[in-house]
């Protein structure tokens, strides 16, 4: 129950902080909880093409069935990955794009693996059918790109129901292996 200030009350208030002037607080702000900022996103990079890197575009040669794996895969592993056995997380479809449009959806798809620490994914490159050329641009292209990112440990053609030669299992780093050698305990 609200009381009702009576009008000598409220006058007799009036007179009393007359002369009062508002008071200038030159301290420092009281803290308070701020909301974390927004992160800027970062340019793009892209791995240079025909850099230092050990191979080059044209010494990579690109067949009916694509498989590559770098040095120290478990064959099982890999063999599991052929099989389709491995549980993809994401996949991109890159077939009908020109050469560096595919390029830079590629990069940003890899980031994106990365972001959301997929294991194994699936790209979709076309089996060059409607190709001026008869041979399969996009195809030769993923197939030396993939190879120049250091997160890509393997990549081979997908299974029949996956898309066969039109598309690829990749291999992404272990998402895990980078947390686990950093928490080491010291007890």
């Amino acid at each position: 129950m609200k009381s009702k200030l009576q009008d000598s009350d409220r006058s007799l208030f009036r007179e009393q902080v007359e002369d009062a002037e508002p008071f200038v607080f030159e301290g420092a702000e009281p803290f308070r909880q701020r909301p974390p900022p927004y992160p800027r996103p970062r340019p793009l990079e892209l791995p240079e093409l025909g850099s230092n890197r050990a191979v080059a575009e044209c010494e990579v040669a690109t067949h009916d069935y694509l498989l590559f794996a770098r040095p120290g895969i478990q064959q099982r592993l890999l063999a599991d990955l052929q099989r389709g056995a491995v549980p993809i997380g994401l996949e991109v479809d890159l077939h009908g794009l020109q050469a560096e449009h595919a390029r830079q959806i590629l990069a940003e798809f890899l980031a994106e693996c990365a972001r959301q620490r997929v294991r194994c994914a699936r790209i979709i490159h076309g089996k060059g059918m409607r190709s001026s050329t008869r041979a399969p641009v996009l195809k030769s292209k993923v197939n030396y790109w993939l190879r120049l990112y250091d997160q890509v440990l393997a990549f081979c053609s997908a299974t029949r129901r996956d898309g066969g030669t039109g598309a690829v299992y990749v291999l992404l780093r272990n998402p895990n292996k980078a947390s686990r050698a950093q928490a080491v305990r010291y007890d």
